[in-house]
């Protein structure tokens, strides 16, 4: 019986170490796997890293590739800028070349060359000074003419605009009293308001005494021929010659400084062709002016250039 349970015992043994040895490979294999498998997602790991150095590597590459092309063109452009200032080298030791010949011949100069170009500079120079001075004077005149024209502006303010315009223009004032206001149509008799008028005009001309004083009569084209009028010549004369006659007779005003003219229908400041034209045109201008003999005084100043 014992015997009998031994030789199971071994029979069972026997029996047993296949299926250990089977499980035990199938352990191995599996471990081996799972290394593999580990060893795989390694490998997976190592190429994803190297893909991104690759891209990283390219990034690099293409931009060091543009800086290159960068270079290249700054160069490029170096070289141009060098090559156009080794250009303008040769011209500029070329001009100086031609300087130093051109002072070479100038040094010749004799002593009365250079008395020449003396007396010319002292000259310009006193042109110089002229034209300061007579700046000065025109700026001066400018000065007054606008005092002028604003004193008469603000005395004449209570009268109609459309009877008497004041303006400074060709540096003189101007004056322009309308027909309608002065006279009566086809008459050079002055209107007694007129006479308001005028004595505010000689007031403020009375204490500009470096100035002179002309009057010119103007028509329209309309024809005139009655026994006291010829024509438009001599109503326009005489009408400026009544502004004259009054500014002396009434007002004071020094005849010496005042001319009387007429300009006939010759000089308008409009169309004729409508009513409202020729009632423009038909006025008298007192033009303020300078004296012309302190003008040309001024002109033949003893330091003017001759």
């Amino acid at each position: 019986m014992k015997t009998l349970n031994t030789f199971l015992l071994a029979i069972s043994i026997l029996l047993l170490i296949p299926s250990c040895v089977s499980k035990k490979k199938l352990n191995e294999a599996n471990a081996a796997l799972e290394a593999h498998k580990s060893l795989l997602s390694r490998c997976e790991d190592r190429s994803k890293d190297l893909e991104a150095q690759l891209l990283e590597a390219n990034r690099k590459l293409e931009m060091a590739n543009a800086g290159l092309k960068k270079s290249n063109d700054e160069l490029i452009g170096n070289n141009a800028r060098v090559k156009a200032l080794e250009d303008q080298i040769v011209v500029l030791k070329s001009s100086q070349g031609n300087l130093l010949e051109q002072l070479n011949t100038a040094s010749v100069l004799n002593k009365a060359g250079a008395e020449s170009i003396k007396k010319s500079l002292e000259a310009i120079n006193m042109q110089s000074g002229y034209i300061q001075e007579l700046t000065k004077s025109m700026q001066y005149k400018d000065s007054v003419n606008l005092a002028l024209a604003l004193n008469l502006k603000k005395s004449l303010s209570d009268f109609n605009d459309k009877d008497i315009t004041i303006e400074v223009k060709k540096g003189v004032v101007y004056i322009s009293l309308s027909d309608n206001m002065l006279f009566k149509s086809g008459s050079a008799v002055i209107n007694p308001i007129a006479e308001n008028v005028l004595a505010k005009i000689a007031s403020i001309v009375n204490d500009q005494t470096q100035l002179d004083i002309l009057v010119e009569g103007h028509t329209d084209n309309v024809p005139i021929s009655t026994d006291c009028y010829a024509d438009n010549w001599d109503l326009s004369a005489k009408r400026a010659t009544a502004v004259v006659r009054t500014l002396q007779t009434k007002f004071k005003v020094d005849p010496s400084r005042m001319t009387a003219g007429g300009r006939s229908e010759f000089t308008p400041k409009t169309s004729n062709s409508n009513a409202a034209g020729r009632a423009e045109n038909r006025r008298t201008e007192i033009i303020v002016l300078p004296k012309l003999d302190q003008f040309f005084k001024l002109l033949e100043a003893p330091n003017a250039p001759k």
